[in-house]
């Protein structure tokens, strides 16, 4: 006996809004009782690296901030992972701190574990199983590089969890400054002091372009001989002297409205508390 199978529905095509109008009752609820909608972070960073004759340089501006305010003009963004591998973080502080000390961790662990140094293919495998297990909640961009016993390697990382191999590489909001700059001046097989200038000029350029990059230039160059960690290398964006005056007279802008409230206080309590300095 012979049935006829049952048509199956119609396929919607096109992008799905569900989320969007979920998003937007959400929105619409909190506004009721007076809450707003947490807004997307800005995040500011220039970090690039490139391979060179020898080995692989690294470079990181120093600025840490939250929102528009500095929250540090020397932070520490080229990472330790193993004694010939180091890393580069962009995005949000915390979270780049925290995946690559639990990184380095692991990669301690896995030399110990095999007898063996670790390789820069094994830490990126690594670094992109976790991002990518967190869907990209982990806000971290990272610069992999390092020298091993297949000779030196430069990885990017995305928070999402792909990767890019390259010869030289940028990422950051000012990745964009820097990458012009390493795509007019990179040459395959460069020098050591020629690599270190490209490098610093191309972190220069995410800082002078970029308000969320800033400060300082720090650089990391790892060969097989050994790491050297550059702190410091140069401070483009010095601040300079003031060659003028500038306080101006009462009366320089005039007064167009001026509306005095006063507040009726009535002091109720006054006690006096002593600190404990010993």
């Amino acid at each position: 006996m012979l049935r006829c199978a049952r048509p199956s529905p119609p396929q919607s095509g096109g992008f799905s809004f569900e989320n969007a109008r979920r998003n937007a009752a959400l929105e619409g609820e909190l506004t009721q009782i007076g809450y707003k909608a947490p807004k997307a972070r800005k995040t500011g960073t220039t970090i690039a690296g490139i391979v060179f004759k020898d080995g692989v340089i690294l470079g990181a501006d120093t600025r840490a901030t939250d929102d528009m305010v500095v929250a540090d003009k020397n932070c520490m963004k080229i990472h330790y992972i193993a004694p010939n591998i180091y890393c580069c973080g962009a995005g949000v502080a915390a979270d780049a701190e925290v995946t690559t000390q639990m990184m380095s961790s692991n990669v301690e662990l896995h030399a110990l574990s095999t007898g063996r140094p670790p390789r820069v293919v094994t830490v990126t495998r690594q670094l992109k199983q976790m991002l990518f297990r967190y869907q990209g909640h982990i806000g971290s961009s990272l610069i992999v590089g390092g020298v091993d016993v297949t000779g030196p390697h430069l990885y990017s990382i995305y928070p999402h969890g792909s990767t890019d191999k390259l010869p030289f590489v940028t990422m950051g909001s000012g990745s964009a400054a820097a990458v012009a700059v390493f795509e007019d001046r990179y040459k395959p097989d460069m020098e050591l002091e020629e690599g270190k200038a490209l490098v610093r000029d191309a972190i220069a350029a995410g800082i002078f372009c970029d308000l969320g990059s800033g400060s300082n230039v720090d650089l990391c160059v790892i060969t097989e001989a050994g790491v050297t960690y550059l702190r410091g290398f140069d401070r483009p964006a010095q601040r300079g002297q003031r060659e003028g005056q500038y306080r101006y007279q009462h009366g320089t802008t005039a007064v167009l409205t001026e509306t005095v409230t006063p507040l009726t206080l009535e002091l109720l309590d006054e006690t006096v508390q002593l600190m404990e300095t010993q």
